[in-house]
């Protein structure tokens, strides 16, 4: 099946070369009352956010993104991921300022690095985005409007970097990274791929979903300069592959530049197998790797978008077996206080023992697994010849903090 993107809405009674310019769009984004109104027909729920919402969170999107949600419709899945609600300030289950624990000393040793996991950091660069997603996990940063990073913290977050050798990957984020002008961005990856010991860069970004247009063939050149550098994207919902966003994302690829996709499984937006396998399939497609499908993070305002994680896992048990391994994200949950990622499958397993362990597959099919001989198992002769590199690699956070 060949899939066909639509594009986006257009405004008729404007320069399309405006409208096609990322810096204009991110200039003249919705940010007030009246800028909604102009795209929605509020709801009396919406209103209220728009007079104490910006308290728990900046309200802010793109006018693209805002034309592919619904005027009327204040249930339509784009909508409910841009435009505040009052039920953001009322939340009665989980509600947390830092949910992912990036605030802990022993999780930032620089100013805007995050360092939870031995071989990676996170490097943020701004904490600007050019939509300010509802549900948004880094709501103690993101969205207080420092364009790029001051040049004494970016010195010191660079510093740490380049002492500590057994970082092996630095994921930039933010805010969203491609909102910093080329320069900026193309300073920040020259100076990481001149770090000898840095291998792989990501950037976490959602720009190719809600300003496409900010995929310029000028930005292209700039990252592939610095490759391998992956490109970390966070579709949500089919609606949101515009032909606009299909270009972008296979003028990423058709340079050698990876994407891969994150989603978060969220209550009246995606959290239904059919949308998941639509949003798959279609990026698999432009050849954009589903990587995750998230639980949503416990943080301030998002009781109303969280799923159960039993929800999640009857979306992702519904779709085993019948979507390809290539298309099926996988599904994970964030600890809440810092404590990692959790990651689920399916239980298939019925039975376990020393000797073997029983399953019942997908489809039903009953089999089992015996295990060889624990006297038989032997190490590979040559493991020492990469011995020193994975414990430097291990003791990369514990060393330095």
């Amino acid at each position: 099946m060949k899939f066909e993107f639509k594009p986006a809405p257009k405004p008729t009674d404007m320069d399309p070369a405006k409208w096609l310019d990322w810096t204009w769009q991110l200039r003249f984004s919705l940010k007030t009352e009246q800028d909604y109104l102009r795209y929605f027909d509020l709801t009396e729920g919406e209103k209220i956010a728009f007079q104490k919402g910006s308290e728990i969170f900046n309200i802010r999107s793109t006018p693209y993104y805002a034309s592919l949600a619904s005027r009327t419709n204040a249930l339509d899945p784009l909508r409910r991921i841009l435009a505040p609600h009052e039920k953001e300030l009322s939340d009665t289950r989980q509600s947390q300022f830092d949910p992912l624990g990036e605030l802990k000393k022993s999780n930032q040793p620089a100013a805007r690095i995050v360092h939870r996991y031995s071989d990676r950091v996170l490097f943020l660069i701004t904490d600007i985005c050019s939509v300010y997603c509802r549900y948004c996990t880094r709501k103690h940063f993101t969205g207080s409007d420092q364009a790029f990073i001051k040049p004494d913290e970016y010195q010191a977050a660079l510093n740490y970097i380049k002492k500590t050798t057994g970082i092996r990957e630095v994921i930039l984020s933010g805010g969203d990274p491609l909102t910093v002008s080329d320069s900026q961005l193309d300073r920040v990856l020259t100076d990481l791929r001149n770090i000898e010991h840095i291998e792989i860069i990501r950037i976490g970004t959602r720009m190719p979903v809600v300003a496409p247009m900010r995929i310029t063939d000028d930005l292209v050149k700039i990252i592939k300069k610095s490759k391998p550098v992956f490109l970390m994207t966070h579709f949500n919902h089919p609606k949101e592959l515009t032909a606009e966003a299909a270009m972008a994302v296979e003028k990423f690829v058709d340079n050698g530049i990876p994407v891969m996709n994150q989603m978060v499984l969220l209550n009246g937006v995606n959290n239904h197998p059919a949308v998941v396998q639509a949003l798959s399939r279609r990026l698999l497609y432009l050849r954009a790797k589903p990587y995750y499908m998230f639980q949503c993070d416990p943080s301030i305002g998002t009781d109303y978008l969280r799923t159960s994680i039993e929800d999640s896992l009857e979306i992702q048990k519904e779709l085993w077996g019948h979507l390809s391994g290539l298309a099926m994200p996988t599904l994970s949950l964030d600890i809440p206080d810092g404590g990692g990622k959790a990651y689920y499958v399916p239980k298939f397993e019925t039975e376990v023992s020393a000797s073997s362990r029983k399953f019942i597959g997908w489809d039903g099919v009953e089999s089992e697994y015996i295990n060889p001989e624990a006297s038989g198992l032997i190490k590979p002769i040559d493991f020492e010849v990469y011995l020193d590199e994975w414990n430097i690699l291990k003791s990369a956070k514990l060393i330095l903090i």
